[in-house]
């Protein structure tokens, strides 16, 4: 299988109209809003979502052209292989960020601890499980020691490309 092709179901809108300054975790857009506008065929797979507090969106990084498999992150001054980072620069640039549900308004869900550019296209949402997604035995490997950075730490344009 050479290629695989998606098509939005939506789009995500936030205030941040630049990578530049923009969080780079949800808990760093902590009380930042913003809104998903699903396409109309899509609102009946929203049926029972309104009852989970968070949801996974899963997107397209559309403001980044660049491909790079080793890079330097944010959150430290030497670099890993991309797939050890959550840094944008990913081959088939998709992005994921665990955001709040405040409430859904016909296709509109109303979203919080916002990380994503306005106007992202969005490939998919999930319910966010924590008995599902967080496991109770990790490692976080180069992050360790790291990880209470990110809630300062904004987007400076170095991975852009």
């Amino acid at each position: 299988m050479d290629e695989i092709i998606y098509r939005p179901i939506g789009v995500i809108y936030s205030p941040y109209t630049s990578s530049t300054g923009t969080p780079i975790q949800p808990e760093g857009g902590r009380g930042v809003e913003g809104r998903v506008e699903l396409r109309e065929e899509f609102v009946p797979g929203l049926r029972d979502l309104e009852g989970f507090s968070h949801v996974v969106l899963i997107y397209h990084f559309h403001d980044n052209a660049a491909v790079r498999l080793v890079v330097e992150p944010f959150l430290d001054d030497e670099e890993h292989g991309v797939f050890a980072t959550r840094a944008p620069t990913r081959p088939n640039h998709i992005g994921m960020s665990v955001v709040r549900l405040n409430c859904i308004d016909g296709n509109v869900l109303h979203i919080e601890d916002v990380d994503i550019l306005d106007g992202t296209p969005l490939l998919d949402i999930k319910p966010h499980v924590p008995h599902f997604d967080c496991p109770l035995e990790t490692r976080i490997g180069w992050l360790q020691g790291k990880v209470a950075l990110y809630r300062d730490t904004r987007d400076d344009g170095h991975l852009e490309g």
